[in-house]
């Protein structure tokens, strides 16, 4: 007589043991709580006559950690990139410019008097405008 394994909430243990066996892709889509949401469920339900394996479990370790690396990798990427933009926007403070702000199309020129971050995004100010990096069109020589 065979045994399917407990159904818990329409999915079986088998489609767990797969599921937990592609968790790399799960971890990608829906981080890490989705991927130990998924471990403890493989635990809690797995088939007693067919238990997860310690070499399936220590795999799906290994893919873990590889993808929690990734993930701090492009934290650290992003800011990289954000103390490069830093360093780009100081560069230009005292600097004329000229730029197109969001919805128009008419090229502006002003002077660069300070930067900040704003939800993550450098912008320069140049006299009462914001203005983002890719806002600015070129650098002009001062008057």
């Amino acid at each position: 007589m065979a045994v399917n394994g407990v159904t818990t909430a329409g999915t079986t243990t088998n489609a767990l043991g797969t599921a937990a066996s592609n968790s790399v892709s799960g971890i990608l889509q829906g981080g890490e709580s989705q991927f130990l949401q998924l471990l403890v469920a493989q635990l809690q339900n797995q088939d007693p006559l067919n238990p997860v394996s310690a070499t399936d479990f220590t795999s799906q370790l290994a893919q873990f950690a590889t993808v929690d690396s990734i993930a701090q990798l492009n934290t650290n990427f992003s800011t990289q990139l954000l103390l490069q933009e830093l360093s780009q926007g100081s560069n230009l403070i005292g600097k004329n410019i000229s730029y197109v702000q969001s919805g128009s199309s008419n090229l502006q020129q002003g002077t660069v008097s300070s930067i900040q971050i704003n939800n993550g995004q450098l912008q320069l100010t140049v006299g009462q405008n914001a203005v983002t990096l890719d806002q600015v069109r070129g650098i002009l020589p001062n008057s």
